[in-house]
């Protein structure tokens, strides 16, 4: 059987990052000879060539590239069990949180509010992602519970809680000819501009790349696209927007998810708590009257156009 060190690992893909041994080699803040040797030394191991090299051009060989695929998982998968092991033996280690800017449904507080109440309560640290990366940080151990939306996010490898859901609007400028309708379908958006996510490969966008619903906000506010999202990632809405349900969208789920490997006391605690605000909210539902006509919820509910 063959084995690699991580460090050789480190090296490994520094060049093949880089296609460069020189700019490698300042990366690792090692002397380019000896990282050169350390390539040869693993190439010589595995059998096979990792790169092919000239006196201007490095490349990887298709060994290369599938020890690149491959081999990147794997120094990840050590870094997060090194992570998991340090976390998880220190008995004052904070609980990580992770979910987009504005992406809890209204929901954080309550939940937190319930989990103070846990006599075995830690604090829990918040941490902010972009519109792709928050099953990689659960997946890491950079963080051990994220509140993830779906069908957005994948949760493949993850334990999951339903607590909201929710359905999806359409946003546009206050002038824009879908923004009297009482609900639109799909169909009635062809022709239009959407966003492309950072991060994210696919979709369906063909405008401006956005990185979370700021951006996206104030590119809809000057007319260069409209969007598509949850209705809680958007409400209350700026100035001069207008959002229209969307009818013929699967409905939107807040999810809060944590590694299906990961049975820590801790994590546990945390989605107990959070499973608890969701019964008091459903109770709350079924126990709240309807309101009588003229009440100010009613008047809370824009009247359709006639």
């Amino acid at each position: 059987m063959v084995e690699l060190e991580t460090r050789e690992l480190e090296y490994f893909l520094a060049v093949a990052d880089e296609l460069h041994f020189g700019r490698a080699a300042i990366r690792l803040s090692i002397a380019q000879p000896a990282l050169s040797k350390a390539i040869r030394r693993i190439e010589t191991r595995l059998g096979v060539p990792l790169f092919i090299r000239s006196s201007r051009h490095v490349a990887l060989t298709p060994a290369g590239q599938a020890l690149q695929e491959h081999g990147r998982h794997a120094l990840n998968a050590v870094s997060a069990a090194v992570r998991n092991a340090r976390h998880a033996g220190d008995p004052h280690a904070h609980l990580r949180l992770v979910l987009k800017p504005g992406g809890d449904a209204g929901l954080l507080s309550g939940i937190l509010a319930e989990y103070s109440h846990q006599p075995d309560a830690r604090r829990v640290d918040i941490l902010f992602s972009g519109p792709a990366d928050r099953t990689e940080i659960l997946h890491d151990g950079r963080a051990d519970v994220g509140l993830l939306y779906v069908p957005f996010d994948d949760l493949d490898g993850l334990a999951h809680e339903t607590l909201h859901t929710e359905d999806r609007v359409v946003i546009v400028p206050a002038g824009h000819r879908l923004a009297g309708r009482s609900s639109v379908r799909m169909s009635d958006l062809e022709g239009e501009t959407l966003p492309r996510w950072k991060g994210v490969p696919g979709g369906d966008g063909t405008g401006p790349e956005v990185a979370d619903v700021t951006q996206l906000l104030h590119m809809i506010t000057v007319s260069r696209m409209i969007g598509v999202l949850p209705r809680s990632l958007v409400e209350p809405l700026p100035a001069g927007l207008v959002g229209v349900p969307v009818t013929d969208t699967p409905p939107s789920r807040l999810v809060l998810a944590w590694n299906e490997h990961d049975h820590r006391p801790l994590v546990a605690s945390f989605v107990a708590a959070a499973l608890r605000l969701r019964r008091h909210r459903t109770r709350s539902a079924i126990d709240t009257p309807e309101a009588p006509p003229g009440s100010d919820d009613e008047r809370l509910v824009p009247e359709e156009p006639r």
